[in-house]
């Protein structure tokens, strides 16, 4: 048999509407994985706000791997281990905070467990809080208190606005990281030359899998790099316009178990 791997997007691909991972989908996944196949979640979210649904596809058990923030970070989950990490640049911090306060932005990281915030929380922050299952904690000088290795930041703003502020900040950040919207109130910043596509080309070739069975899964613009390395890419029925324009294939929403069918016919 041959041995493909799936890769999904978790908000709005592998979850609902309700940030649940529907019966029918968790039990098409958990086939796949007893059959030998390879499973990688890919997301934006920190890589503590994966694990509840590594867990409920019992990646722990079959094996699975995490690519998160972005792609700066990839975790063979079964193992524990790194397989490797690109850190983000702590001298961009206090441009990053100069940018957001000037704009009236949202500016945050995580640590391994907690979602720091430069300001206090609005919405977004909160959601993104929420979401992964973190307490947010406001600090008092953000770029004096992170002092660790961070892998991505984020900033918001209401989704006009942070189209505008998009090329701002990526001219802002010059060649010491890119700058990606996972949603349209989000606007991340990563690495230099960290996004999911580069990313996960490195992971399959260190797990020996061929591009060509390599089945990628998305509706998010930061999913577009990864759909276009994928032997197949995948768009969901609830993607952003030019993320289904960037695919090979347009499957079902995410309410409709539309990763059922990708599984049914390409896994």
């Amino acid at each position: 048999m041959k041995t493909k791997a799936l890769v999904m997007d978790i908000d709005g691909t592998l979850t609902n509407s309700r940030k649940e991972i529907t019966p029918a989908t968790g039990r098409a996944i958990r086939t796949i994985l007893e059959r030998g196949h390879k499973v990688v979640l890919a997301s934006g979210r920190p890589t503590f706000g994966m694990r509840r649904y590594a867990e409920e596809l019992e990646l722990d058990r079959f094996g699975g791997y995490l690519l998160s923030h972005n792609g700066a970070r990839a975790m063979d989950y079964q193992t524990g281990k790194v397989i490797f990490q690109k850190a983000l640049p702590l001298e961009l911090l206090p441009d990053l905070y100069d940018f957001a306060e000037k704009n009236g932005c949202g500016l945050a990281t995580h640590s391994e467990d907690t979602l720091i915030s430069a300001f206090a929380p609005d919405r977004y922050v909160e959601l993104e809080a929420r979401i992964n299952g973190m307490p947010a904690k406001k600090v008092g000088n953000f770029a004096e208190y992170v002092d660790f290795d961070i892998y991505k930041c984020f900033m918001t703003a209401d989704g006009e606005k942070a189209a505008v502020l998009e090329k701002e900040l990526q001219s802002c950040c010059g060649s010491r990281a890119s700058v990606y919207r996972s949603e349209a109130f989000f606007l991340e910043i990563v690495p230099e030359g960290v996004d999911k596509g580069d990313s996960l080309a490195r992971l399959m070739e260190t797990i020996g899998i061929r591009r060509e069975d390599v089945v990628c899964c998305g509706d998010g613009y930061n999913d577009i790099s990864m759909l276009r390395y994928a032997g197949v890419g995948v768009a969901m029925g609830n993607a952003q316009s030019p993320v289904k324009e960037a695919a090979d294939y347009v499957t079902a929403a995410n309410d409709e178990d539309g990763l059922v069918q990708v599984i049914e016919r390409f896994i």
